[in-house]
């Protein structure tokens, strides 16, 4: 007689979740918030013996201890948002348009181009227009030309819009050192031509135009036929052919909006707060737009409060250093850890782990 045992293994595999309710979404969030800070506060302590709850303490400081930093706390989430804004469509559409840095550099640079050479010559209104239109359409041919290679031969637009970051750069480069007549390739701020200050407040301008396209886009990507051609040809291109979209014509045109909402970001930016360029005018933006398009899922709505987030532990981190006078780094290190921790709780938004116990029967 054979005898049979049972050998009982626990064994484990992941699962793709059903999509959350709002609130169990917000809920594991918060959690992932909660759980980086308490790791963080540690990190800080074994590190610099100092108080966590002092060091966040001055993080909240530095993002709203005063009027001046508030107003910029907003401006540059307001800039940064306008950036997530303008990659989001081609990322919806699975175009990897990595070069909105280089996007919104020259639409700066012809900003700066009209108000150094016609600021001057023309009435301020006048002016204004001609701003606007040499900055959109700058940026829209910057990048309406990975679209077409990628449309017609297949190229590589990650590499190809990676590039032309590079190649704008050095366009301003240029440009400073053959009209900057001094020789220290630093161009004056000309506020007397940039974009009209409302109520006072320098960058209330800014936030009201970036308020208003978050809805536009919102609208468009949402509810509008392109918005519609612009998901379907990023789930599948076989199947946006099959039922009759022109798929080269939604590339190219989705292109042409993001090329647009890069050249306001650069108007902005040149026109509306700096009042200059620099090579560093962009400051990194357009690569940090990436991550706060991609955790808001592609959802302007979301993208506010991770551009907040962004921005908020840049903001708290620079005067953590100040208060403290640590090294840059360890400010650094708890933003890193706060955003490691958020990035990662996407996992579990996305997937479950299920344990389960399997029976063998051995003879």
């Amino acid at each position: 007689m054979q005898s049979t045992k049972q050998k009982k293994a626990l064994s484990f595999h992941i699962v793709k979740r059903d999509p959350l309710p709002w609130y169990k979404g917000l809920a594991i969030r918060a959690a992932a918030i909660v759980l980086a800070l308490v790791v963080a506060g540690v990190i800080i302590t074994l590190l610099t013996d100092k108080n966590p709850l002092a060091v966040y303490a001055s993080m909240l400081d530095g993002a709203f201890g005063m009027d001046i930093r508030i107003w910029s706390l907003l401006q540059d989430i307001a800039i940064l948002l306008c950036i997530s804004l303008a990659v989001t469509p081609a990322f919806k559409m699975k175009f990897w348009n990595c070069g909105a840095e280089g996007q919104v550099l020259m639409g700066g640079l012809a900003t700066v181009t009209v108000m150094m050479f016609l600021g001057d010559k023309l009435p301020l209104p006048l002016l204004l227009v001609i701003m606007i239109a040499a900055s959109i359409l700058a940026s829209i041919i910057w990048a309406v030309l990975p679209a077409i290679c990628k449309a017609y031969w297949n190229t590589n637009e990650t590499l190809f819009t990676l590039m032309m970051n590079y190649v704008a750069i050095q366009l301003v480069s240029y440009f400073l050192k053959t009209f900057v007549k001094t020789g220290s390739g630093v161009l004056s701020p000309m506020p007397q031509f940039g974009l009209p200050v409302l109520f006072g407040h320098q960058y209330l301008l800014n936030i009201i135009i970036v308020a208003v396209l978050t809805v536009v886009v919102y609208i468009y990507l949402k509810y509008t036929k392109q918005g519609y051609e612009i998901a379907v040809v990023g789930e599948s291109e076989n199947t946006a052919n099959y039922i009759g979209i022109n798929v080269k014509k939604v590339v190219i045109r989705t292109l042409i909006v993001s090329g647009a909402l890069c050249g306001i970001a650069g108007l902005l930016l040149v026109g509306g707060t700096n009042h200059t360029i620099n090579t560093e005018t962009a400051g990194g933006r357009g690569f940090t737009a990436i991550m706060v398009s991609w955790l808001a899922k592609f959802n302007p709505i979301f993208m506010v409060f991770t551009s907040f987030l962004i921005v908020f532990l840049q903001k708290g981190s620079q005067q953590v250093s100040t208060d403290f006078r640590l090294p840059q780094a360890i400010s650094d290190i708890v933003t890193g850890i706060i955003l490691f921790f958020i990035i990662g709780c996407e996992f579990f938004l996305n997937y479950k782990i299920v344990v389960s116990k399997n029976g063998k029967e051995n003879a």
